[in-house]
């Protein structure tokens, strides 16, 4: 029913200016359109909608990731614009907070200005 439907993703944010500079400015998103109740991006070709919500507690899981050619280059990028990467005690990270999977991906984790945990995958 829904398999040859575009999917909508949507995050939550307390403040959508901080939230639209983010998308747009670090993560490089289009601007399609903005309201009093959020922000909505294309995000090559998925629509990611940036909710605006009066209480949020963020989640301790990945709420949204990209796949990515290069990680490396991905994290450099991001590390030029002051996102850092996350690096956890019971996972073994390189330097940059990157994490070999089992199966072999690299995976590495940072967060947006509300703390919504993004993954990119290599």
């Amino acid at each position: 029913m829904l398999a040859n439907k575009k999917m909508k993703a949507f995050v939550p944010t307390l403040d959508p200016e901080k939230a639209k500079f983010f998308y747009t400015g670090v993560l490089g998103l289009k601007l399609l359109s903005a309201d009093k109740y959020g922000i909505e991006f294309d995000a090559n070709g998925t629509l990611l909608r940036i909710n605006t919500v009066k209480e949020y507690t963020p989640h301790p899981f990945t709420v949204l990731g990209w796949n990515v050619d290069d990680i490396a280059a991905t994290i450099k990028a991001l590390n030029t614009k002051g996102v850092h990467c996350e690096k956890y005690a019971f996972l073994d990270q390189d330097e940059m907070g990157v994490w070999m999977s089992p199966g072999g991906s690299k995976v590495a984790w940072f967060r947006d200005p509300d703390g919504n945990l993004l993954s990119l995958t290599e």
